[in-house]
């Protein structure tokens, strides 16, 4: 790991690993006030029993607690190696007033990686547009964490001007590039293949290959739900631009909103239903939704493959 160089990088990882802190302890918390008490986050050498194997490694003090039967597990048993994939595209850039998507994500796998941590499992970070332009060895030590989150500021700070995607090309890249079975967490827009039938085959046989890989798969499409989406614009002309191609057009939005809600949905069922046969879990993700709902997706996968 290079050595900080200035004051200020050392207080920027510092915020990224507080903010990390405080949004996963605090959704901890609610965990243990919610029907998933007991649901388990500090304990990662438990799992919950499956029905005919052995009541000897149960946990019954445990079982005191949560009225629930957890097993134990050893270490080597519980470790899980997860890929965290951030788009870096330049759409990731929108809206350009406020949090960005980007931004957004950043602070949501800091926060998954400061869960991965104390959870004792395995992670690894890549950044990608049109093909993988970083990507981490998967480790599970405080420095490892440290030389993430300075990736991740390295993001956060420098975004990029007119760089497009190419998802499928990335995640067949990925698909080769790993070779033992592991979870695939990305965050992406998803945009790149929205208006594009022949994109889209292309995206889903990427998919596809991931999981004839064995890899676990979960898709954290990242939106500013209120204007990607619902495309809710003031009732007047608007300067659109494309953040990726700079290509520009001016129209208003009560000529074009149903149109594009009828694509745009259009596109996100087929990829809802291709993701559903493939077994892979897709959650929308709104930037102004906050993360509690992202990291409950992730533990909820993470006991179902443990």
């Amino acid at each position: 790991m290079a050595e900080l160089n200035t004051n200020q990088e050392i207080r920027q990882l510092a915020n990224l690993e507080l903010l990390a802190r405080q949004v996963v302890e605090g959704f901890i918390t609610g965990l243990h006030q919610s029907p998933f008490h007991g649901f388990s986050v500090e304990f990662a050498e438990h799992r919950l029993y499956n029905n005919g194997e052995s009541v000897k490694n149960i946990d019954w003090k445990l079982f005191a607690k949560t009225d629930k039967l957890f097993v134990k597990q050893y270490e080597e048993e519980t470790n899980l190696r997860s890929y965290l994939l951030l788009d870096t595209s330049s759409s990731m850039n929108y809206p350009q007033k406020g949090l960005s998507k980007l931004q957004f994500s950043v602070y949501a796998i800091a926060s998954l990686m400061y869960l991965f941590k104390k959870q004792r499992d395995a992670f690894g970070l890549g950044l990608f547009s049109d093909q993988i332009d970083w990507l981490s060895p998967v480790r599970s030590t405080s420095t490892h964490l440290f030389y993430l989150f300075a990736e991740l500021e390295k993001a956060y700070n420098q975004p990029r001007v007119n760089t497009q995607t190419n998802l499928s090309n990335v995640i067949h890249h990925i698909a080769e590039e790993v070779h033992q079975r592991s979870m695939i967490i990305i965050f992406s827009d998803m945009l790149e293949n929205s208006m594009n039938a022949e994109r889209s085959q292309s995206l889903f046989a990427a998919l596809q290959h991931l999981k004839y890989n064995k890899h676990e798969v979960i898709i954290f499409n990242v939106s500013d739900y209120c204007h990607e989406i619902d495309f809710k614009f003031d009732n007047r002309p608007h300067h659109f631009v494309d953040m990726e191609s700079g290509e520009e057009v001016k129209v208003h939005p009560s000529r074009v909103r149903d149109s594009y809600r009828n694509a745009l949905n259009e596109y996100r069922h087929e990829l809802e239903l291709k993701c559903a046969q493939y077994k892979i879990d897709i959650v929308d993700a709104n930037i102004n939704e906050g993360y509690n709902h992202l990291l409950k997706t992730y533990l909820v996968k993470r006991n179902k493959v443990i």
